[in-house]
């Protein structure tokens, strides 16, 4: 008499399971990499050492915007408010000098202040009214669109310009403010928000603090850590990171224009979004951030080499922030 066992069959699932969790975990890194041999196989200057460091330029207000909200992400938050943060630090900061004259000392330390003051409202309205942060950020992104158009009065701001009165403004921009748009001060912005955004989060115990706020709250409350307390500093910290992007966006263009900062937004929240699922991190990291804002840079210069037109970039940009977003929330089940 004869016995069939039933044979299981697990491998094909197993296989797939661990091919997903290797392109979960290096598929950007590899997308990187396939991205700079096809773009160097098209155009052989995609690799020179000039185009190299007009990509790092490029992305480096990118950079330190995606910075702050990637620590608003840590406590599992997220603020929509920073592009228009950055167009108010940005119209801030140039009307202290063509307006007011004033030194570079003042008008940075007032972009900062009045960016924080938007930090604080943020901070206030979501951790103590307890107003969805989302809501609560797309609010203000349009109340200081708004007041910053008021504060500008809807014109571009920019040396020599024609006052109200007809006078033209006496006001310029000090030389040493416009080195720090340029390389290499701007690159090493960059990668100074970075080491030290990536040492507080992961080895700092506030850092992880945040981390424990962002995977459970309430388990974080019980556990006595001050869960208002970092949630309130976290959007503090976005808020501040996105006045430096505006200060750095000033010297870089040295006008301060409406709604400057409004397309570092989509970016900034895609080069976030990806690095959570860098060399399989599943969380929000500064490091991944960068590289997550590295392939969104590649990305944009080698479109623009090929001739892509520039009207097509938010379609590839919005695909690819799709596309992370789909990895992420599909791992996180």
């Amino acid at each position: 008499m004869e016995i069939n066992t039933p044979i299981l069959k697990t491998a094909p699932k197993k296989v797939k399971f661990e091919l997903f969790s290797f392109l979960y975990k290096y598929g950007t890194i590899l997308t990187i990499f396939a991205l700079i041999i096809i773009f160097s196989a098209i155009n052989p200057t995609f690799l020179q050492g000039s185009n190299i460091i007009n990509i790092l330029r490029s992305i480096s207000i990118v950079t330190i915007i995606a910075i702050g909200i990637t620590i608003s992400l840590s406590v599992d938050g997220f603020d929509l408010s920073v592009g228009s943060v950055t167009s108010l630090s940005n119209a801030i900061v140039i009307s202290m000098f063509v307006w007011f004259s004033q030194n570079t000392v003042v008008a940075i330390l007032s972009a900062i202040a009045a960016s924080l003051l938007v930090g604080l409202v943020n901070a206030f309205m979501i951790v103590k009214l307890k107003i969805p942060d989302m809501l609560m950020t797309l609010a203000m992104m349009f109340i200081i669109q708004g007041i910053a158009l008021t504060y500008t009065k809807g014109a571009t701001i920019s040396q020599n310009m024609v006052m109200p009165d007809g006078t033209f403004s006496k006001g310029l921009i000090p030389v040493f403010f416009t080195k720090i748009g340029q390389v290499p001060w701007i690159i090493l912005i960059m990668a100074v928000a970075v080491i030290v955004v990536h040492i507080f989060l992961t080895y700092t115990k506030h850092g992880r603090y945040m981390y424990v706020i962002g995977g459970n709250r309430e388990a974080a409350r019980l556990s006595g850590i001050q869960v208002n307390k970092y949630r309130i500093i976290a959007y503090i910290l976005s808020a501040f990171f996105a006045a430096i992007g505006g200060i750095i966006l000033s010297s870089r263009v040295m006008t301060a224009e409406i709604n400057a900062g409004a397309p570092y937004l989509m970016d900034s929240v895609a080069a976030a979004f990806i690095g959570f699922s860098v060399l399989g991190a599943g969380k929000a990291n500064a490091f991944g951030t960068f590289v997550g804002a590295v392939l969104i840079g590649l990305l944009q210069n080698g479109l623009v080499m090929l001739s892509v037109p520039y009207y097509s970039m938010d379609i590839v940009k919005g695909a690819v922030l799709a596309f992370a977003l789909a990895i992420t929330y599909y791992k996180q089940k």
